[in-house]
This record gives C-alpha cells, sequence and structure tokens, in this order.
C-alpha cells in the first residue's frame, strides 16, 4: 500500500515521464492550498500538528528561496516532487555542508535530510520549483525560529559568503 501511494504521489507531480503531464508550482499551490511563507519566503501550508510534532508542506519556485535561519529543534526534510533542493548548512562545529535533497540516489541526492538544531540553513531549487516537506518533533514553535543577518553569518562563515548573500532577504541585511 506504501509503494502505492508513493507511485500516486509522484504521478500526481508530474513525475511520469510524461512532459504533458508536468504540473507547475501554481497548480501544485492551489491543490495543496499553499501560502506565502513571511520572513523564510517560500510557499507552506501545515498538514499535521498534535502536541508531539508538526508537519508542512513547503515549495520553492526559482524565484525564491528558503532564507538562511536556523531552529531550536531538529528539522527533518523530505523530497516530494520537482527538481532538487541544494541546501547551505552552517554547523554550530564551525563546519559548512551543501547538501542536495532530491531523487538521484548516484549523483549524491539523497530524498531525507535531518537538520540538527542550532545549525543555520538555507536552500533553493535547482530548476523550475521543488515541493518539499518539513518535519519537527516536538511541534514547531515561532519563538525557537531566528532568521540570520548577513552580516553575522559571514563574519561566522567568511567562506561561504557567495553563497550566504544568495540565500538572505534585504529585511535580512
Amino acid at each position: 500500500m506504501v509503494i502505492g501511494q508513493l507511485v500516486s504521489c509522484h504521478r500526481l507531480l508530474g513525475n511520469t515521464g510524461n512532459a504533458d503531464d508536468h504540473m507547475t508550482a501554481e497548480e501544485i499551490s492551489i491543490i495543496l492550498g499553499l501560502e506565502p511563507l513571511p520572513l523564510e519566503g517560500g510557499m507552506w501550508t501545515e498538514t499535521w500538528c498534535d502536541q508531539h510534532g508538526s508537519a508542512i508542506y513547503y515549495l520553492m519556485q526559482s524565484d525564491d528561496f528558503s532564507a538562511m535561519h536556523r531552529l531550536d529543534r531538529t528539522e527533518l526534510w523530505h523530497h516530494y516532487g520537482g527538481d532538487p533542493v541544494e541546501f547551505l548548512l552552517l554547523e554550530i562545529d564551525g563546519s559548512i555542508r551543501t547538501p542536495v535533497l532530491g531523487p538521484n540516489l548516484p549523483t549524491g541526492e539523497r530524498p531525507f535530510l535531518a537538520v540538527t538544531a542550532g545549525t543555520w540553513m538555507g536552500a533553493s531549487t535547482t530548476g523550475d520549483w521543488s515541493l518539499v516537506g518539513t518535519t519537527l518533533a516536538p511541534p514547531y514553535n515561532p519563538d525557537g525560529f531566528e532568521l540570520g543577518s548577513v552580516e553575522r553569518l559571514i563574519t561566522e562563515f567568511p567562506e561561504a559568503a557567495s553563497r550566504i548573500s544568495t540565500l538572505v532577504r534585504g529585511e535580512q541585511s
């Protein structure tokens, strides 16, 4: 049953190999009821929330991105469809990672990514659009969200300056 559900989701998102079946980001936004996500960017809707955890759908398009931010809890990312997503992760220990969330396993992409609490993260689609989901446990709390400033992040991680500058918004400067 789970495999059937995955295949159905795969087809819904236009990944059948038939170009005529490919959905647009606007169509996905309408079907899933996505709305603009303030501060971080992208489109989103909450899909589940209780006292133990929360989950969302999150859509990035070529003209938008997930702005550099960090959370006070680990965030689990899942790739659902569309193009791969390039991440910039600035770790608490000073290391920098650039994983790619996507379905092409032989090229190093992975359909799942865990971003540990306190890690600065930002991401962008590699194409027209990417539909992903995130899961948090305990559930999301806005008090645990911090938007990164370009000055602070470049000071702490100068070797990632050029990528950081592409993942901040004007109000983050």
